[in-house]
């Protein structure tokens, strides 16, 4: 049968079919649209969540690097590294400072044996002052070495008058090569009945003697090249102040090392 014999019901009827089979696949198409969309959505989602999580890392690792840098800045600190800078002038107040330093760092060290103990280390940068309140620190000091810590005095600037006398405290006494040492006899203000003054002086003699003791006995040191007694010490700084270069503290022995 020829096309043009078909009856009009077949032609209806394939008409039909091929529109069943367009919307077919149109809301096949808008399905496969929908879900192409869905995927999108799905994606741009994932991609912010991915964005969000990235920034929250950025944060977190801000926020560590912070924490590391001020631990780092913190551990840096003389502090813990038992370094204390004396760069005062010496009194009870900056005395008791020190001590209650030393008190510490021996504290935390009393239950370790003497090998295991931090080595400590005091600078002084000072014009000197009281030597009642400075010859307690030396005292102090000795008693820290006592307890098996190894001190090292050092000198940056300068070290006047009882600072040079605590220089002598160390184990080991180390100077920068620009810095300076002011040694002297012992002085001090005396007012009162004349026998009130005599004991003064008296009392000013017995400490001039132990300091003289101090410089005298550091001054045996065996790298010293020349060693001076107490006589001579007192010669030199008699009625002067007596300055002393970094080279010259180390050929009359009144430190060990040069920085």
């Amino acid at each position: 049968m020829s096309t043009e014999e078909k009856p009009k019901s077949v032609w209806e009827a394939e008409r039909q079919k091929l529109e069943a089979e367009a919307q077919a696949a149109m809301a096949q198409a808008e399905k496969d649209r929908a879900e192409a969309e869905k995927l999108m959505a799905q994606a741009r989602y994932e991609q912010a969540n991915t964005k969000e999580l990235e920034l929250d890392l950025r944060k977190a690792q801000i926020v560590l690097e912070d924490i590391e840098y001020k631990r780092a800045r913190e551990l840096s600190k003389d502090e813990y590294h038992h370094v204390y800078i004396f760069k005062t002038g010496i009194n009870g107040a900056s005395v008791e400072d020190c001590m209650k330093q030393l008190r510490v760092w021996t504290r935390m060290d009393a239950e370790k044996p003497a090998a295991e103990k931090a080595p400590l280390e005091i600078w002084f940068y000072s014009p000197g002052g009281s030597v009642i309140d400075g010859m307690a620190l030396f005292d102090y000091i000795q008693q820290v070495k006592a307890m098996g810590h190894h001190v090292t005095t050092g000198c940056m600037g300068y070290a006047a008058s009882m600072a040079g006398i605590l220089l002598q405290a160390g184990h080991r006494r180390v100077m920068g090569r620009e810095s300076y040492v002011l040694i002297h006899e012992v002085a001090a203000g005396a007012a009162g009945k004349i026998g009130e003054i005599e004991d003064t002086v008296e009392f000013l003699k017995k400490i001039e003697d132990r300091v003289l003791d101090i410089f005298a006995e550091r001054s045996k040191g065996s790298g010293c090249e020349k060693p001076l007694s107490k006589k001579q010490i007192a010669n030199r700084w008699r009625r002067k102040d007596w300055w002393l270069t970094s080279e010259e503290c180390i050929k009359h022995g009144f430190v060990d090392e040069l920085r």
